[in-house]
């Protein structure tokens, strides 16, 4: 996969040459490069932002300077040609006024052959560059990645392609660790705690079924765990479960935890 990265910092990028990253870049599995904006300005200053139209704080991106740059990086020889270009990158900015980021979309991510990543700062981007570029006939895509705000999409990048690379194939070194992850699969949920050596630490032990042996009373565990956990800090997801996939077990421990598992989706009795 080739990752391009447009940002007034790209040094910033330079942590993606570390740990699993690096060594994906190492065997020749993601191709990542981060470009400067302000490479493709022509002031003295090279200004990327100006104030904005209407008045009010801060400064916002002029999209002068990310149109050269986006035109170069997409192969836009003019913008005339762009329409007809076929094979372009996935454009994605960060925007805390966006969707939400999820795993779903770094799945379907992580097939791409090519994402270009554009990292807004000040009070962001002129909003045009999203729409010209969506009228071009470019994937473009706005994500948030929670219900915050950051200083720039550098972090917000980061975080994304974290959670699209580790997807690809050959990226892990163990590609069963990701199987039970939260937020994965079609009946999505949290994960199940996790333990390690020694089976008491501090006075605290770990869960007797885990040290039985039992693979079968394992996995019933670690699922009704899943559940439980699942259906406490985020009910949404299990409103959102298909009644149907669930087995005799599952219904029977999400009745314990007060739902009706007899429609379509689970839906809790003190609804």
């Amino acid at each position: 996969m080739k990752i391009d990265i447009v940002s007034v910092f790209p040094e910033y990028f330079e942590v993606m040459n570390l740990s699993l990253m690096g060594k994906a870049q190492a065997k020749g599995l993601l191709e990542i490069k981060a470009h400067n904006l302000r490479d493709w300005t022509h002031d003295v200053h090279h200004s990327v932002d100006d104030t904005p139209v209407g008045g009010g704080a801060g400064m916002v991106m002029k999209p002068e300077v990310w149109s050269e740059c986006l035109d170069e990086l997409l192969g836009f020889s003019r913008p005339s040609e762009s329409s007809a270009l076929s094979g372009t990158p996935v454009l994605i900015f960060p925007n805390p006024s966006a969707p939400l980021f999820t795993q779903r979309d770094a799945t379907e991510l992580s097939h791409a052959d090519h994402l270009l990543f554009g990292c807004g700062r000040y009070e962001g981007y002129d909003a045009r560059i999203p729409d010209y570029y969506r009228s071009q006939g470019v994937d473009v895509r706005e994500y948030s990645i929670g219900d915050y705000v950051l200083n720039g999409g550098e972090v917000a990048v980061s975080v994304m392609l974290e959670a699209i690379t580790r997807l690809m194939p050959g990226f892990m070194g163990n590609p069963d660790s990701i199987v039970e992850e939260s937020y994965t699969g079609e009946d999505a949920l949290l994960e199940h705690r996790q333990y390690t050596k020694p089976a008491v630490w501090r006075g605290i032990a770990v869960p007797d079924v885990l040290l039985s042996g039992d693979h079968g009373k394992v996995d019933r565990f670690r699922r009704d765990e899943a559940l439980a956990r699942t259906a406490e800090i985020r009910p949404d997801l299990i409103a959102a479960l298909d009644c149907k996939a669930l087995d005799k077990a599952d219904r029977k421990t999400l009745m314990a935890l007060g739902w009706e598992v007899s429609a379509t989706h689970p839906r809790r009795l003190a609804d």
